[in-house]
Order: structure tokens, then sequence, then C-alpha cells
């Protein structure tokens, strides 16, 4: 089967074919939620190689289970979003220890038009800002307002309530206001 007609299939009928034993179904549905999953990760644990090391584990985990995989019990997305965020748990668990200000701040060694490192500027002031949600806040912030996923969607990745999820979001994003209010013009908007 082409690639391209695979793109048009869902995530939980390419796990079903891989898991019949079709190693193309698995590479579409690696090349589509990958970067999803990496974004995420990065997002949760600030730490570019930690990220790549989860998503890696995560999609082993995946393929581990596909031929397992029931169909309409849940979303694979959702599947792989819930062990995303306990694998950063765990990691974040294991590293409260490290002063923050010990860490490096990573380094974009690649060269940007201005309106690229104004958008740079915007998301490495949105990431400091992440950082100092409390966890559960920052994971409901990244998976709705970052990843796009709807608030059921969330409730069932974090194991919680959609009320739950509402709260958590509405104070990440009021935190995230205030930690951000200041620095409107050095992130080049405007009050106007």
């Amino acid at each position: 089967m082409a690639l391209d007609q695979m793109n048009e299939m869902s995530d939980e009928t390419l796990l079903d074919l891989y898991g019949q034993g079709d190693p193309a179904a698995a590479r579409a549905l690696t090349l589509r939620l990958t970067p999803r999953v990496l974004g995420y990760a990065a997002r949760l644990l600030t730490d570019r190689a930690e990220a790549e090391d989860v998503t890696q584990e995560a999609m082993l985990r995946l393929w581990k289970m596909a031929p397992d995989w029931r169909s309409g019990e849940a979303k694979v997305s959702t599947w792989l979003y819930r062990v995303v965020t306990n694998l950063c748990t765990d990691r974040l668990r294991r590293t409260r220890g490290v002063d923050i200000d010990a860490v490096p701040e990573p380094e974009d060694d690649q060269p940007a038009a201005d309106e690229r490192l104004q958008q740079a500027t915007r998301m490495a002031a949105l990431d400091k800002a992440l950082a100092t949600l409390p966890d559960r806040q920052r994971e409901a912030v990244v998976l709705r307002h970052i990843e796009g996923l709807s608030n059921p969607e969330i409730a069932e990745i974090l194991d919680i309530s959609v009320e739950a999820v509402e709260s958590l979001t509405a104070r990440g994003k009021r935190a995230l206001a205030a930690a951000l209010s200041d620095q409107r013009e050095e992130l080049g908007y405007s009050n106007g």
C-alpha cells in the first residue's frame, strides 16, 4: 500500500495493520505521531535529549502493544500522550534535586531572520514561563493550547475529570499571563 494512501487512514487503522505485520503502517504512524509526541515531551521536560529518549520509549511501547490493541476503546494519540505524560513525570521526579540554574540554556545554532528570531524569543519566554507552572497545570496547558487536544481527551490522558482539566488550564493560563505580562513590549506585542 502506498504511503499517501496510509496517510488518509486513522491512527487506529494503521496501528491495527502494524499489529498484523505491516511495517509500512508503522512507518506512516511514526511519521505522523513522533513530531507531536516529541514536541509535547520537550515542553514538559525542557530538555531535548530527554524528550527524544521519552519519545523513543513511548513509540517502542506503542509497537509492543500493537498486536493486542483493541480498536474503539481509546484513541491511539490519547493512549500515547498518556504514556508520554507518565514517562515525563517519572523523569521529572528523578531530577527534582537538580538546581535549575545549574542547567545551561540550550543554544540555537541556526541563523535566523528577524521574524524567526522574534518567534524564538517568544517561544523561549513561553517555555520558561511554562517551566514555572506546577506539573499538572503545565501538562494540561500544553496538551490543550499547544497540542490542541480536547478537554475530554486531556482528562483521559491525565486520568482526571473534565472539570479538573478546565480548572488546571484556567489557572495555568492565568499564571502564564501574569508571568509574561511585563514582557509584552520585549516580545513584540503592543498594547493596542
